[in-house]
């Protein structure tokens, strides 16, 4: 298996995510031991953003990395546990909101995929990027 960086970039939908990471300078920490899970983003996701907000965030490194780690939560969350969450708490520090009433919603995203396996943690495929309060 590979650990979450890896995951993401072979999955191929995860470009900005990946470019993102490495701007921020987070890659050898998601490749740590961890273990993390990630509420991953895809492309679709941030092209959502207004225009411009990703090239701003990649000239704005504290902001990207404080969004980047409030996709992250520690430990391994599989998705049987995060139906049993109301919340869970980001690395960067804030709670995220979590809905299992309809499909699982973090926030305002939908998991469109759970349990994508990693070999230091999991990714849970989201369709909207989440942004701190």
């Amino acid at each position: 298996m590979a650990d979450i960086v890896d995951v993401a970039v072979n999955a191929g939908s995860f470009t900005t995510l990946v470019a993102a990471v490495k701007a921020a300078g987070l890659v050898e920490t998601l490749k740590g031991a961890g273990p993390f899970t990630v509420f991953a983003p895809t492309d679709e996701a941030f092209a959502k953003l207004p225009a411009g907000t990703v090239e701003g965030l990649l000239k704005d490194l504290p902001k990207l990395k404080k969004i980047l780690t409030y996709h992250v939560v520690s430990g391994k969350v599989m998705a049987a546990d995060v139906v049993k969450l109301k919340s869970a708490k980001t690395v960067e520090g804030s709670d995220v909101k979590i809905d299992a009433s309809n499909g699982v919603k973090v926030n305002d995203s939908t998991v469109v995929t759970p349990d994508v396996a990693a070999d230091n943690g999991v990714i849970h495929i989201i369709d909207t990027v989440l942004l701190p309060a």
